[in-house]
């Protein structure tokens, strides 16, 4: 629960999180050793080669307070100063900087500074800037004097050479990790993409690839995609099997009251057409997302054939301008969604005197919405409705003799969710009836 808050700054795809899990260990193995080795080495290095200097230092002082004169401290330190290679030169106050020079990286020469300051009770300042070389400025009773001698006699040569391998190579190591991992993390994409592609009713050719774990998982994956297209496939068989099979004695009982008085053919007449319908409704269960492939459609002209359809069939039905930016296209099945929409406006005008239609299509949904001003449907009994052969007579069946199949809802989600999307069913804030809305995301 501690690390909690830390979700919301992880990266959200598999490579991201493969990526932080690689790089993690080594940023900080990386840190961790160049600081350790700054410490135990650079530091301890400079401190020792430091010492050294500062007893040679030493001496050279001794020899100029040891001077009878100012200008006989040349030649006192002369011949010291050649074995130790150094240069004494006394200067003014005022070229003694008032503090150490050095670049913002010398992290030996901070070490120096500190060593110096400890130890030569005498030190000013000193003087990193200038290429290979140091200038220790110090007290003596002649005067400030300028110590000079070669910066490679008191820190190691280019110390930063640890740091441009360290991460250079780290770099490197890491480059190469990153491809292999991008392949390794190809086939579980590639998987992600077939099976949402399924999930939206559109076959994608897929062959398992990739590691053992994963071609596990690609091979259930097709025998799963497998089993659930037969089954559909064998549903929709049957029903359309049902469906056909039994248009033929209703053709035959329909032919034979044909033949009896209207008045006592009237009510068998009724029972026919509406067992007609039912058979209809169930071939258009049975059919679900089968007919076409999926294209880019303008989903505002597509509700506008759809509105257009229902008011030559006699329904009081209006479509609303678009919303949103009001422009492109979205992926679907132009038979399928036709017979959603359809469904729903049936539902609607069955229910109530009007409907209305709107479309919403922004970056990333597509929003078909259909409100009617009937009784609406209680919020409890929503799930209830979307499923096959639902019929909720008291909230639903005032206005109308009959109730439908209760296979409306279950069409109109059957094809939502064969899009990639869903059908949520709410209360119309403009019209006080039920609000039905097809969410498919781009």
């Amino acid at each position: 629960m501690f690390f909690v808050w830390l979700k919301r700054y992880m990266p959200r795809g598999i490579y991201g999180r493969a990526a932080l899990i690689l790089l993690l260990p080594v940023v900080i193995l990386q840190l961790v050793m160049t600081v350790i080795f700054a410490q135990r080495n650079y530091e301890g290095v400079t401190n020792q080669m430091t010492d050294t200097v500062l007893r040679e230092v030493a001496l050279v002082m001794q020899l100029v307070e040891a001077a009878p004169t100012a200008d006989a401290v040349a030649a006192a330190v002369q011949n010291r100063l050649a074995v130790l290679e150094m240069r004494v030169a006394p200067v003014s106050a005022a070229e003694i900087p008032s503090r150490n020079r050095m670049k913002w990286y010398d992290y030996s020469g901070r070490v120096m500074v500190a060593r110096f300051e400890s130890k030569l009770p005498s030190f000013l300042s000193l003087d990193l800037t200038q290429p290979g070389g140091v200038h220790l400025y110090t007290r003596s009773r002649f005067g400030p004097l300028d110590i000079q001698f070669e910066r490679r006699r008191i820190s190691a040569s280019n110390p930063h050479q640890l740091f441009v391998y360290t991460f250079s190579f780290g770099f490197l190591m890491t480059l190469i990790s990153f491809v292999y991992l991008r392949n390794q993390l190809r086939p579980i994409k590639r998987l992600a993409r077939a099976a949402e592609a399924f999930g939206r009713g559109r076959h994608v050719p897929y062959t398992p690839t990739g590691a053992v774990e994963v071609r596990a998982a690609g091979a259930a994956f097709v025998d799963m995609r497998a089993r659930i297209e037969r089954q559909i496939e064998q549903r929709t068989l049957m029903l359309s099997g049902v469906s056909h099979d039994l248009r033929t004695p209703l053709t035959r009982m329909r032919l034979g009251l044909a033949m009896i008085d209207d008045d006592d053919a009237e009510p068998l007449l009724q029972d026919v057409n509406d067992m007609q319908g039912m058979l209809d409704a169930f071939l258009d269960f049975a059919k679900g997302t089968a007919e076409g492939e999926a294209e880019a459609l303008d989903p505002h002209a597509l509700m506008q054939t759809a509105v257009e359809d229902a008011q030559r069939a006699g329904r009081n039905v209006t479509l609303l301008p678009p919303e949103g930016d009001g422009t492109g296209t979205v992926r679907l099945r132009r038979m399928a969604i036709l017979r959603a929409v359809d469904n729903l406006i049936s539902n609607a005008v069955r229910y109530g005197a009007r409907a209305e239609v709107s479309v919403l299509l922004t970056d990333k949904t597509l929003r078909i919405r259909v409100e009617d001003d009937g009784p609406g449907i209680p919020e409890d009994l929503r799930t209830e409705a979307v499923r096959p052969f639902s019929r909720l007579d008291p909230a639903r069946n005032q206005n109308s003799g009959s109730g439908g199949v209760g296979l409306g809802l279950a069409i109109a989600t059957d094809i939502a969710r064969a899009h990639g999307g869903t059908l949520r069913l709410g209360s119309s804030d403009s019209l006080g009836g039920l609000r039905a809305d097809i969410i498919v995301a781009r």
